[in-house]
């Protein structure tokens, strides 16, 4: 990683720790993010997308450590963990104070390790799980480059971590894993098929 990327991480990184709202490359298109724990930086960000009422917001974090500070991971949930980093969310229980438009009142959280060490690192810096939606008013193209952010939204960022042109594709596979198996909520990158592979009980 070039140092003029990872100045640019840093300011990011401490525009997140200020309450900022900052969009950022993920390993599909730009986020709009905040630290998940700072409830006011959650509802600025809730308003700047225009977010309905009742829709929870997904997170990412940097590691399965971060993940677990927020969220609850066992049982099969933790063996398709395995497949992380990678666009892959899963809806886990959430563990007490998470602001409310997380949430949406559900007691679940949406959260993944993203395959995109820009953004892993972005969390790291920052100092936890960031919220990771899509860059875009809501109902608006998600954007791949920071020329493409609308100017509106784009007015309301404390900043923009510059990190080209994202991947774009599929967005990720959103999930819910329990002991009856697995329940998609929302194709996408990952393949069910991937994700019933992780489940299987290892080979003796």
């Amino acid at each position: 990683m070039d140092r003029g990327l990872e100045e640019r991480i840093r300011a990011a990184a401490e525009a997140l720790r200020r309450g900022g709202l900052v969009a950022y490359p993920t390993e599909t298109f730009y986020a709009l993010g905040a630290l998940a724990t700072d409830a006011a930086a959650v509802e600025r960000l809730a308003r700047a997308k225009g977010r309905s009422d009742g829709k929870p917001l997904p997170l990412l974090a940097a590691d399965l450590a971060a993940v677990e500070r927020v969220a609850v991971l066992d049982g099969p949930a933790r063996r398709v963990a395995a497949l992380w980093p990678a666009p892959l969310t899963l809806v886990l229980p959430a563990r007490p104070g998470l602001p409310g438009p997380v949430t949406a009142g559900s007691g679940t959280v949406g959260i993944r390790v993203p395959a995109s060490d820009i953004a892993r690192r972005l969390a790291r810096e920052a100092g936890g799980p960031l919220v990771s939606t899509s860059a875009n008013p809501s109902g608006g193209p998600p954007p791949r480059r920071p020329e493409d952010l609308a100017p509106d939204l784009r007015a309301r960022l404390d900043a923009v971590l510059d990190g080209g042109t994202a991947p774009g594709g599929l967005p990720s596979t959103v999930v819910v894993v329990g002991e009856e198996g697995v329940r998609v909520l929302r194709p996408g990158a990952v393949p069910i098929e991937a994700i019933d592979h992780a489940l299987r009980p290892p080979e003796r």
